[in-house]
């Protein structure tokens, strides 16, 4: 049974969910799951976890993400991007110096208010319904860490940043906040994700590419690539019966460790504390 992590790189116009409901054909899974929703106007970036690799999902959910942007200025959209609404336009006074000159204010830790348009759920409904709905509700505002934040370029009312950030964070918004601070609004004209996590876009395979693929499993990474930062540790073969039945295994040190066998067989991530290596999830095949 095809295992292991597809690094897509998502084309415009489809959702994350569409991109792992075509590869559950390619790969004759059903288990496939991705990391880090894209909207459908965003491109790049979209690991997608296939078969037991699913179970490595929760570990990525945290990891950071570079992405390239497009800040159209003097604009101002209810989705806060170019596919929504367009509810004002201003005209446009700044500078590129004075743009370059603001972004400084937006890195580090910050409290961001999600878009109406997300996913986000209140009173167990999803934000976009109600704003389909044609109403909008109090958010409160989420921490999220904004990295590095530079200009690229401009082109015109159009300025190219690459942002480097936590989990959680919303660059229409951040597209939207920086307009308002500039005093002439401005929106998101196009996203594309560069990195997430240890994956960057020079390891990504087209969509187009795994659809047409005569061997769509030479595509697969094997999972424990996502977990590549953390130190290795091999087991003996008397310990691996323990490793396989759950059971804590004398080992000194602490810290996270991926854990392999003495054939080099992935095994698990465990954690040394007071002695022990235990379990905090298994990769081996059961």
């Amino acid at each position: 049974m095809a295992c292991g992590i597809v690094v897509v790189d998502k084309p415009a116009d489809w959702t994350s969910q569409d991109v792992a409901a075509k590869l559950r054909g390619v790969y004759h899974q059903r288990r496939v799951g991705h990391g880090g929703t894209l909207d459908p106007m965003a491109t790049g970036v979209l690991p997608v976890f296939v078969g037991r690799a699913t179970r490595a999902v929760e570990f990525f959910e945290a990891a950071e993400k570079e992405y390239v942007t497009t800040l159209r200025l003097g604009m101002v959209t209810d989705t806060q991007d170019t596919t929504g609404r367009v509810l004002e336009e201003r005209p446009v006074a700044v500078t590129e110096e004075q743009v370059a000159a603001l972004l400084p204010r937006f890195r580090g830790s910050q409290a961001q208010i999600p878009p109406m348009y997300s996913a986000v759920k209140i009173g167990g409904q999803k934000l976009y319904q109600l704003a389909r709905q044609g109403r909008e509700v109090e958010r409160q505002p989420r921490q999220i860490v904004i990295e590095e934040l530079e200009l690229l370029g401009r082109r015109g009312n159009d300025y190219r940043l690459r942002v480097r950030c936590s989990k959680g964070t919303y660059i229409r918004t951040l597209c939207h906040d920086i307009g308002q601070a500039l005093g002439c609004g401005g929106a998101m004209a196009a996203l594309r994700r560069t990195a997430a996590g240890p994956f960057a876009e020079g390891a990504s395979v087209p969509l187009a590419d795994l659809l047409a693929a005569e061997d769509p499993e030479r595509y697969l990474l094997p999972v424990d690539t996502l977990f590549r930062s953390l130190p290795a540790v091999t087991l003996t073969e008397a310990q691996v019966k323990p490793c396989r039945n759950g059971a804590a295994i004398p080992m000194a040190g602490s810290g996270r460790r991926r854990v392999y066998g003495p054939d080099g067989t992935f095994l698990m991530v465990g954690r040394l504390e007071r002695g022990k290596l235990l379990t905090e999830k298994s990769f081996f095949e059961v």
